[in-house]
């Protein structure tokens, strides 16, 4: 397993998933450039949070167009790991490797603030090792995080359990008070159909160690390492 994370210019929240990522896998990180194409032997590929290139048009919209996204197609294509955090989400979507969009929030507002989540999946990569009851309380920093995507697009998430990660109350409850952002279905994540790229609006980087006084995030984290040394 090696990891590499991809920084644009805007990114933010890179050091954060560097430091997270050297710490549960015990193993140095690879930086990759956005303009760089060549993935240095990195299995799991990672996009951070932030604001790549200023989120000037729709937020993700210039930087599907980096050098070093024509790799990270070409390594999902290939059935390598990807997972992109808030505006690698944005990525993911706007470069097609996802379906669906992320909209403004229905507020209106950008939205900075700790949140729950509970699984919708229990066995994807992102998502391995933990219980049906499990609640973990995430920060989400976003203004574009409402999840879109058509009915058909919709129905095929749910029957294909692509759902990795839904908002929910502290008690697991799905209601619309606990969705801070107005996201269909309640969808705070989601994966491919292989099962090998995914996206998440909240933050698990940002509460996986203890000097964050909240460590629930590590529970990703932990369950991409396990199942990275789980699969032949």
């Amino acid at each position: 397993m090696k990891c590499g994370v991809v920084i644009f210019p805007g990114s933010n929240c890179d050091r954060d998933l560097i430091e997270v990522l050297k710490d549960t896998t015990g193993s140095p990180v690879t930086e990759l450039w956005h303009r760089d194409t060549d993935l240095q032997g990195c299995t799991h590929i990672f996009l951070p949070g932030g604001f790549s290139y200023g989120d000037y048009l729709r937020s993700g919209a210039i930087a599907k167009l980096s050098p070093v996204m024509q790799s990270v197609i070409s390594h999902a294509a290939n059935g390598g790991f990807v997972f992109g955090i808030c505006n690698g989400f944005q990525i993911l979507c706007e470069s097609g490797l996802l379906p669906g969009a992320l909209l403004r929030n229905t507020s209106m507002k950008f939205s900075s603030k700790n949140v729950f989540l509970k699984p919708g999946n229990l066995h994807t990569a992102v998502t391995e090792g933990m219980a049906a009851e499990t609640v973990l309380k995430v920060p989400i920093a976003h203004g574009e995080g409402r999840y879109y995507a058509d009915e058909t697009t919709l129905a095929h998430l749910e029957q294909n359990g692509q759902v990795v990660f839904r908002y929910c109350s502290e008690n697991g409850t799905l209601s619309d008070d606990a969705n801070p952002n107005g996201s269909l279905n309640h969808i705070a994540g989601i994966c491919n159909s292989g099962f090998n790229v995914f996206g998440m609006m909240p933050h698990p980087e940002r509460c996986a160690m203890e000097y964050l006084h909240n460590t629930n995030g590590r529970a990703v984290f932990q369950a991409i390492v396990h199942s990275a040394l789980t699969t032949v």
